[in-house]
């Protein structure tokens, strides 16, 4: 990785509203930290900090820092981490490891993808970025931007596991080989369609059982009203065989 200069100041503004202050006024605070000097805090150009990010492959960088009134000079550092507003995107903050030309470095470096899977060219499936950032480990001056993978052998239900990876010259992959970083998937039309038919059996065999819960609650009505009816019967004819008796009372004395 190329280093790109970058020049710094030293900080005295700590506070919430300091800092504040610092960024409305076009600086961004900023700390160094490294096994070969205590941590420091210091405030970078925002216009000069974001000209770098914006002309970069990825946040990780590699920088020649000159601190004002250092007497050191240059210092070797990586952009360990750039914090943003959750909101507007804006850098708040910068974390800078200062390194040796000669120590080895552990950072996390973007994964990218290069060609037209063949299980999505031809078979519809999907890619699914398992991984987007692998560890690696290396000089300062071997550290890759990014590292690219080549997909376009891949078919469906294929996928490359980190072993397979070959890494740039001076450059270990670290992590377990056996870990997923890219595959293809089988299209999701074809899984939804298994779920919408197994979805509308399902219906249908609720159906036919709501169904038939019907017909065995209808017998027992009609037989509720068939024997309503005879009741109903009964008491008229009880009405009548009253009133007869009264009848010929009647009668007899007229």
């Amino acid at each position: 990785m190329k280093s790109v200069s970058l020049k710094a100041f030293p900080r005295t503004q700590v506070r919430r509203g300091q800092v504040k202050q610092l960024r409305t006024a076009g600086r961004i605070p900023a700390t160094i930290y490294g096994r070969l000097a205590q941590p420091q805090n210091l405030e970078v150009d925002t216009k000069e900090l974001v000209d770098l990010i914006n002309h970069s492959a990825s946040e990780n960088m590699l920088v020649d820092l000159t601190v004002d009134q250092d007497a050191r000079g240059k210092r070797l550092a990586l952009v360990q981490d750039i914090q943003h507003h959750p909101l507007d995107g804006r850098v708040q903050h910068v974390d800078f490891h200062e390194v040796a030309e000669d120590e080895k470095v552990t950072v996390f470096v973007a994964l990218e993808t290069t060609g037209e899977a063949a299980g999505v060219k031809t078979g519809g499936g999907i890619l699914e970025h398992v991984m987007f950032k692998l560890k690696v480990r290396s000089l300062p001056k071997d550290l890759p931007e990014q590292i690219t993978v080549d997909v376009s052998a891949l078919e469906i239900g294929k996928s490359i596991h980190l072993g397979e990876i070959v890494a740039p010259a001076g450059v270990e992959l670290l992590g377990d080989k056996h870990l997923t970083v890219v595959a293809v998937a089988a299209p999701r039309a074809e899984e939804e369609v298994v779920a919408t038919a197994a979805t509308a059996a399902g219906d249908v065999e609720m159906t036919k059982e709501k169904k038939e819960e019907g017909a065995e609650g209808a017998a027992p009505a009609k037989a509720d009203a068939k024997a309503g009816d005879k009741k109903a019967d009964a008491k008229a004819g009880d009405k009548k065989a009253d009133a007869k008796p009264e009848a010929k009372a009647d009668a007899k004395k007229k």
